[in-house]
């Protein structure tokens, strides 16, 4: 079984093929990536923060620390560059599961139902 990418969402901005950002290198905000596995319907949210190198510098003081986890970091907003890029990440996550799937894709994403202890082997 593979993952697929079904659709992205973000309740911080309304249209994401057309946004841009107030300040094209320094911003973040949430996307919500929809994906379930391949040629077969159903989703489950995957929820990843899309951030620039130039936003995390300006909210890091002296001496904090930043865990990295569920962050897509990149240098400039570009759809295309962040839906090719998750396409290109799911492509490693297969399994004999959806639950065994899913788990390799929360690596990305924070899974809906990564708290749940009954998914999968």
């Amino acid at each position: 079984m593979n993952a697929e990418l079904k659709r992205v969402h973000s309740p911080d901005i309304y249209n994401l093929k057309s946004y841009h950002p107030e300040c094209s290198d320094s911003f973040c905000f949430l996307l919500q990536a929809m994906i379930g596995p391949a040629g077969e319907d159903g989703e489950e949210s995957f929820d990843i923060e899309i951030c620039t190198p130039k936003w995390i510098e300006s909210h890091l003081e002296i001496n904090d620390v930043l865990i990295g986890v569920h962050y897509l970091i990149v240098r400039e907003y570009s759809y295309q560059k962040i839906i090719h890029s998750i396409e290109k990440f799911l492509l490693g996550c297969s399994g004999a599961s959806w639950g065994e799937v899913a788990k390799k894709v929360s690596k990305l994403g924070f899974w809906e139902f990564e708290a749940h202890k009954d998914v999968g082997p």
